[in-house]
């Protein structure tokens, strides 16, 4: 049997889950944080009650989160982890139950270079990246280098982009669309918008991949209320949160997913 492509992979766990228990789960950890000798641990366990795992790869100035992950990357450089050294220990843990995509901001991949990246992360199991700092006029270098391995480059839309720009970005992502449910950064504890809803309904509307929505999203009734509306829900400073205070991960994913019956 052909092995599945990894960005098809990404797809059809996210496709499965939401057919089999209403959306999926997309948790999302800073690699190496809060300990980097536990990283490959911590993340096994996540794996085995997620659909999908987004790894964080550490960045000394990520615009796009908030408070929580700005100190998880400051705290995961201090103590050494790297792009390279994030996609060695992965190689070395092996295929996981749940398909891994890694969030990265620009600088970080250029510097490792296209090419050996799109060879390192497929060796490394790697399905594909989030790289919210890329333009999609700026990304056709790195989409063809991460589609020539079968690799998803996943795009970003927001309740701002305008209806013919989120068709554009939906047709060139891979794996899934992820929909950015409210303006600013990440982790924030206010609500999630009234109309968002709406906005996600019309993003599936657009989109021939399932949609997670990320952003904001940090308790059951949330994972509830986008049921139905989005494909996969993405939950990071939540649970990085939850890491730092020492709790354990599978119980409070666990607990998300109970809203899901």
């Amino acid at each position: 049997m052909a092995k599945a492509v990894p960005h098809d992979r990404i797809t059809d766990s996210i496709r499965r889950a939401a057919v089999e228990r209403g959306v999926a789960l997309v948790p999302y950890i800073t690699a190496g944080y809060p300990e980097r000798a536990r990283f490959t641990t911590t993340l096994r366990v996540i794996a085995e009650v997620a659909d999908v795992v987004e790894v964080g790869v550490p960045f000394s100035d990520p615009m796009a989160d908030g408070v929580t992950i700005q100190r998880a990357s400051r705290a995961a450089i201090a103590s050494g982890v790297t792009l390279r050294w994030i996609l060695s220990e992965l190689k070395r843990l092996g295929e996981l139950p749940a398909p891994v995509v890694l969030m990265s901001y620009l600088n970080p991949l250029l510097a490792f270079g296209y090419e050996a990246l799109a060879d390192a992360a497929f060796e490394a199991r790697v399905g594909g990246f989030i790289v919210p700092d890329l333009p999609l006029e700026e990304s056709e270098d790195l989409a063809a280098r991460l589609d020539a391995r079968g690799l998803a480059l996943v795009r970003l839309v927001t309740p701002a982009t305008p209806e013919g720009r989120m068709r554009a970005l939906c047709e060139a992502s891979r794996g899934f669309v992820y929909a950015v449910t409210v303006t600013g950064t990440t982790g924030g504890a206010r609500a999630l918008p009234a109309d968002v809803t709406g906005y996600l309904d019309a993003v599936r509307a657009v989109s021939g991949l399932p949609v997670c929505a990320g952003f904001g999203v940090r308790s059951a009734e949330q994972v509830r209320l986008l049921s139905g509306h989005a494909d996969g829900v993405v939950v990071g400073s939540a649970l990085v949160e939850a890491l730092e205070a020492g709790q354990d991960p599978v119980r409070f994913l666990t607990d998300l997913r109970s809203a899901r019956h």
